[in-house]
């Protein structure tokens, strides 16, 4: 893609930002997160998942961090419309560094996935692959996913497709006066993954809590450069699975989060 191509593509996102502004704020409305995703992708073609680009858009907060049932709707406008004006400042930072350097020959169009971005692709396709290991020849048996570590189990499975080194259950340095363990590392990439898997009697907001407790034990871990927590929720208990996601998947103490909530 030639640098006009991309600059009229970063213009026709910031473009579409003016038409997001009315939109409902407590709560993201679908043509946002299209807008958001879109954008990633975007980015993500143009200078790679694991820039600086792609980490600062994706921090940037839409919403509220901590709301209740008293925080007017004033306070849910304000922060929304901040967020809008940080990602066009921002896209258009990145218009003038293309205008003015040119984008880099390091990540050309149609480069292989990062370890990243396999990682997400896993995440994303985790249904389609649990829900085809229920159609086998003649009904043989086959592995139902029917708690979490069933999910460990596939996801294991799955990660030896594109890494070597898988490391299961690495213990976390002392946190809170107790170890722990993490469910997979990439020790050659420095990515932890972390897998739930929800439940009867686990809500929405448990999930969110035990996610910033994850997080928060595995900035101390030595060979942690980036945190990716996969959330299995084929019942569809968690009713703003984009709300947690865009809650989490930020930076925290220097180390990029991203939460995948599936699926959707």
């Amino acid at each position: 893609m030639d640098q006009g191509k991309i600059i009229e593509k970063i213009e026709e996102q910031i473009s579409r930002i003016e038409g997001l502004k009315g939109l409902p704020k407590r709560s993201l409305s679908p043509e946002f997160i299209k807008w958001q995703r879109d954008t990633e992708v975007i980015i993500t073609k143009i200078f790679g998942s694991e820039t600086r680009h792609f980490g600062e858009f994706s921090r940037i907060s839409y919403h509220l961090r901590r709301s209740n049932r008293r925080t007017p709707e004033s306070s849910f406008v304000t922060s929304y419309q901040n967020g809008l004006e940080r990602a066009t400042s921002l896209l258009q930072s990145f218009i003038q560094e293309i205008s003015d350097f040119g984008v880099s020959s390091s990540t050309p169009e149609g480069a292989g996935l990062s370890a990243y971005d396999l990682v997400l692709k896993l995440c994303y396709r985790f249904h389609m692959v649990a829900r085809q290991l229920r159609s086998r020849h003649s009904d043989r048996p086959t592995l139902d996913i029917n708690d979490e570590y069933d999910v460990q189990d596939l996801f294991h499975a799955l990660l030896l497709l594109d890494f070597d080194d898988v490391r299961p259950e690495e213990w976390t340095p002392s946190y809170a006066g107790s170890s722990s363990r993490v469910d997979f590392l990439l020790k050659k990439e420095r990515i932890i993954i972390e897998i739930k898997k929800t439940r009867r009697g686990l809500a929405a907001k448990d999930i969110g809590e035990q996610l910033l407790v994850d997080i928060q034990k595995y900035q101390s871990h030595p060979d942690c450069k980036m945190l990716i927590c996969f959330v299995y929720d084929p019942e569809g208990r968690v009713s703003n699975p984009f709300g947690i996601e865009n809650d989490l998947s930020r930076e925290f103490e220097g180390i990029p989060v991203k939460v995948v909530i599936t699926p959707k």
